[in-house]
C-alpha cells in the first residue's frame, strides 16, 4: 500500500497546537538510553549475599550451531530488501515500505523509519566477520520495534521516500527520492515507499554510485553519488532519478544485480498478469483496471501501455554517465523477474520467475558481455526418488531449449501490440497472445490460428515465428516439458570468485581452495503448486510459508546440473495464529540471498506484516552442516 507522508506544513502546524495550552498527550515511544555520564567515586565493598538458586537452562544469543545468525531486524511493516555487499566489505540494505505510523528515532540518524529506507552498516566490514557472532535481539520494545536492530555495526539511513538532498544545491534531487512522473504531463504519478535492489559500484576505493530499485507501477531507479570517511560514515554528493522513458518506463523493479562488466541488471516482477495456465489477462485493456495499472495508464498518457513492453531484465548501460542508457533485455524472457544473475563466463544468465507456477530459466548470449542476442531455456526436474520432505529433497536438472533470438527481432514483434486501447476490449476475447497460439507454436505449426480457432487477432493466420518463447515464456517454457511449479522462486545469488575458482582452478580465495560452485536460490513460500501431488515437484507440506534457501551445483560449463535443500524455515504450526506459524528463531519467508567471500551467505526476510516479529536480515554458514 502506498504511504504518504506527512508534509511540512502539517507538522508545522501540529506543532504549533502543541504549544497551546491544553491536556497532555499522549507518552510516545521510549528513545534509546542516553549517554552513560562519567562514574562517581567507589564506596565501600558490601557484605557477600546468599548463594542464589541454579538457573535454568539458558537460551544465549551466541551462535550455537544452527548455521543462522540474526544480522539485524528491520521496521514495523517493512520488508528486507536491497541486500548488496561491496568487494571492499560494506553491506547495503533496505527497508521497504514500513508503517507510516512509526515515530521512533534513533540516535544516529535522528529521523523515523516510517516510509521506504535506503541504508547501510556503518563501522563494519563484512568481509572480516569472525566465525561466532552473537545474534541481535528479538524486539521486545516499541523503540526496536521501529527501528532497525544490528548485531553488529550501526545503521546509516541514506535517502528515504521524498528526499530532495537540497542540501545539495543542483545536484540534488527536485522531483524528490523513489518519485516518479508522467512520461508527458510530468505529473506526480507515484511516491513510491518500496526500495528494492541496491547494487554500488565503485569510482574510486572511497567514492561510487549506489543503484536502488523502486518496485511499483511505474517503477524507477535512483543513483547516489557517495563517499566514505574515514570514520566509516557514509555522505551523498548527488542525487538522480534515473529516466527509463527511452523503453517506455519500468513497472514492479524488483531485485537485480551487477553483471561482471559493471552494468546494473534491473527486474521487472509483478507487471506481467498471467496465471500457471494462461497467457497475458485478457482485461489489460479493459475500460476499468486496478489501481496500479490505472496509474501506469497515467503515466504513460495519452499513450496505452502495451503489456508486451514490460516483464524484462533491463541493463544499464554507461551507468556512471550523465545520462545512463538503459536496455532492456527481451532475449532474456518475458515472466515476472525476480532477479537475473550472470556467470563468471559472462555469457550464461539465470533469471527466477517469481509467481506461483513459476520457471527457472537460463539464458546463454552469443557474445561474452553482450545480452542482446541468445537461447532462452527453461529447466526440467527430476524429484529425488522416494524422498519429499523439504529438508532433504534435492532435483536433478535438465535444460530444455527454448528459443533463440534477438532484442532487434523480438521489439519488432512487441510493437505490433501496441496501440491497443480500451476501446477495443471485448468481454471474453483477447487482443494479446491466446493459449491458442503457444500450443500451435509448441505443436510445429506452419501458422498462427486463426480468430475462430481461438488464435489473438494480431497474428491469426500468419506464418508462425518464435514470439511466443519470449512474450509469454513460461507458456512457452511449459508446453516444451520445463517444469513450471515453483512456488515464490525468489533471489538468486552467487559469490563470482568462489565460482571463478571453483572451475578454474584460478586462486581467487584468500586461504581456502574452492573446488564446488554453487549458486544460491531463496524460496519464500514452499506451498501451492509444489505440494499439490502433481507433476515434477511434489514436497510435503510441512514448511509451507516458512520458506527455504536452496543451492544448485554448476558444472565446468557454468550450467545448473541438481538443486538441493541448504537451510528450511521451521515446521508451520497451523494450530496457532497464523502470526505465529513460522518459529521466529528460524526463516521465515526468506526472500533474497546473497553469497559472502568466505562462503556464508545474507537472507532477508519477506513476511507478512503482522506476522509476531519483525523482519530478519539472516546470515548462514553452510559450513555448519
Amino acid at each position: 500500500m502506498k504511504r504518504i507522508a506527512y508534509s511540512l506544513i502539517a507538522t508545522a502546524v501540529a506543532l504549533a497546537l502543541t504549544a497551546c495550552d491544553g491536556d497532555d498527550g499522549a507518552q510516545g515511544v521510549q528513545g534509546e538510553q542516553g549517554i552513560q555520564g562519567e562514574s562517581g567515586s567507589a564506596g565501600e565493598n558490601g557484605a557477600n549475599g546468599a548463594d542464589g538458586k541454579d538457573g535454568e537452562n539458558a537460551q544465549p544469543n551466541l551462535n550455537t550451531g544452527t548455521g543462522l545468525v540474526r544480522i539485524a531486524t528491520v521496521p514495523t511493516g517493512s520488508e528486507v530488501t536491497g541486500i548488496f555487499l561491496t568487494e571492499q566489505g560494506d553491506l547495503f540494505f533496505n527497508a521497504q515500505h514500513p508503517s507510516d505510523s512509526n515515530t521512533a528515532e534513533d540516535n544516529f540518524n535522528k529521523r523515523p523509519f516510517n516510509t521506504g529506507t535506503v541504508g547501510v552498516l556503518t563501522g563494519v566490514n563484512f568481509n572480516e566477520l569472525p566465525r561466532n557472532l552473537v545474534d541481535a535481539p528479538l524486539h521486545s520494545s516499541d523503540y526496536e520495534k521501529q527501528t532497525v536492530v544490528t548485531a553488529i555495526g550501526q545503521y546509516q539511513i541514506l535517502g528515504q521516500t521524498g528526499d530532495k538532498f537540497s542540501d545539495l544545491g543542483d545536484k540534488g534531487l527536485a522531483g524528490g527520492l523513489g518519485v516518479i512522473y508522467g512520461m508527458t504531463s510530468g505529473d506526480e504519478i507515484i511516491k513510491n515507499d518500496m526500495p528494492d535492489f541496491n547494487g554500488f559500484i565503485f569510482e574510486s576505493e572511497s567514492t561510487g554510485y549506489l543503484f536502488t530499485n523502486w518496485e511499483d507501477y511505474p517503477g524507477g531507479m535512483s543513483r547516489l553519488k557517495m563517499s566514505k570517511s574515514d570514520s566509516g560514515k557514509w555522505n551523498v554528493e548527488e542525487a538522480m532519478m534515473l529516466d527509463f522513458d527511452a523503453v517506455k518506463g519500468t513497472a514492479a523493479n524488483c531485485f537485480g544485480s551487477v553483471s561482471p562488466w559493471g552494468t546494473p541488471l534491473t527486474s521487472e516482477e509483478w507487471i506481467v498478469n498471467s496465471e500457471v495456465d494462461t497467457t497475458t489477462n485478457p482485461e489489460w485493456n479493459a475500460p476499468e483496471v486496478n489501481s496500479r495499472l490505472t496509474q501506469f495508464r497515467d503515466f504513460l498518457a495519452p499513450e496505452s501501455p502495451n503489456p508486451y513492453r514490460y516483464g524484462y531484465i533491463a541493463e544499464v548501460k554507461s551507468p556512471l554517465a550523465d545520462k545512463p542508457v538503459v536496455e532492456k533485455h527481451y532475449t532474456i524472457g518475458r515472466y515476472e523477474h525476480e532477479n537475473a544473475v550472470v556467470m563468471p563466463d559472462r555469457r550464461t544468465v539465470y533469471s527466477s520467475q517469481d509467481d506461483t507456477g513459476g520457471v527457472l530459466f537460463k539464458f546463454v548470449a552469443d557474445t561474452a558481455e553482450d545480452l542482446s542476442a541468445g537461447t532462452l531455456y527453461g529447466a526440467k526436474l527430476t524429484q529425488d526418488k522416494g524422498l519429499n520432505d523439504p529438508a532433504v529433497t534435492g532435483f536433478d536438472i535438465e535444460w530444455v531449449e527454448i528459443a533463440s533470438g534477438t532484442n532487434a527481432a523480438i521489439l519488432e514483434w512487441i510493437e505490433e501490440y501496441d496501440g491497443i486501447t480500451p476501446d477495443a476490449y471485448v468481454d471474453g476475447k483477447t487482443n494479446y497472445i491466446a493459449m491458442a497460439d503457444v500450443q500451435a507454436w509448441a505443436d510445429g505449426k506452419q501458422t498462427y490460428p486463426t480468430a475462430e480457432e481461438g488464435g489473438s487477432p494480431v497474428t491469426a493466420g500468419k506464418p508462425m515465428d518464435n514470439r511466443v518463447a519470449f512474450l509469454e515464456s513460461r507458456q512457452a517454457a511449459r508446453l516444451k516439458g520445463a517444469t513450471a511449479e515453483w512456488r515464490k522462486l525468489e533471489g538468486l545469488a552467487i559469490n563470482h570468485d568462489r565460482v571463478l575458482e571453483a572451475i578454474t582452478g584460478q586462486d581467487m580465495i584468500e586461504g581456502e581452495v574452492v573446488d564446488k560452485a554453487y549458486l544460491y536460490i531463496g524460496i519464500a513460500d514452499i506451498n501451492k503448486t509444489m505440494v499439490d501431488d502433481k507433476g515434477d515437484i511434489q514436497l510435503s507440506s510441512r514448511v509451507l510459508s516458512c520458506g527455504g534457501v536452496y543451492r544448485a551445483h554448476i558444472d565446468n560449463n557454468y550450467s545448473l546440473t541438481r538443486i538441493e535443500p541448504v537451510v528450511m524455515g521451521s515446521t508451520y504450526r497451523s494450530s496457532l495464529y497464523e502470526s505465529e506459524r513460522c518459529d521466529a528463531s528460524l526463516l521465515a519467508q526468506p526472500d533474497n540471498v546473497i553469497v559472502m567471500r568466505d562462503g556464508r551467505i545474507l537472507i532477508g526476510e519477506d513476511h507478512s506484516a503482522d506476522w509476531k516479529y519483525n523482519n530478519t536480515l539472516w546470515m548462514y554458514d553452510p559450513k555448519s552442516e
